[in-house]
């Protein structure tokens, strides 16, 4: 699908700076300070979310190196050359 384990990781540290801007926006918006905590937990529970899928695609593109024995950047180098030349690369070049 193309998204990659850092896009998942770059994801939660984004959430816990959001989670807590958001917590100061509703501090400053909100009447009741229990309601801007909410707000700001619920942006916050974003981030554990987005580092597990982090992990299990880092654990997939892993096992996809050593099933293949090529690295990532390997095989994205390959797909580039097979663009540049039409698709004439073959898998073990």
């Amino acid at each position: 699908m193309g998204i990659r384990s850092g896009m998942m990781y770059t994801a939660g540290i984004v959430s816990v700076g959001a989670s807590f801007v958001s917590w100061l926006l509703s501090k400053e918006y909100e009447q009741d300070l229990a309601r801007a905590d909410r707000w700001g937990l619920f942006v916050g529970e974003w981030a554990p979310t987005f580092f597990a899928i982090g992990v299990a695609l880092r654990i997939e593109e892993t096992r996809e190196e050593v099933m293949t024995g090529r690295t990532e950047e390997d095989r994205r180098q390959q797909d580039r050359m097979g663009r540049r030349l039409g698709g004439r690369v073959t898998a073990g070049v």
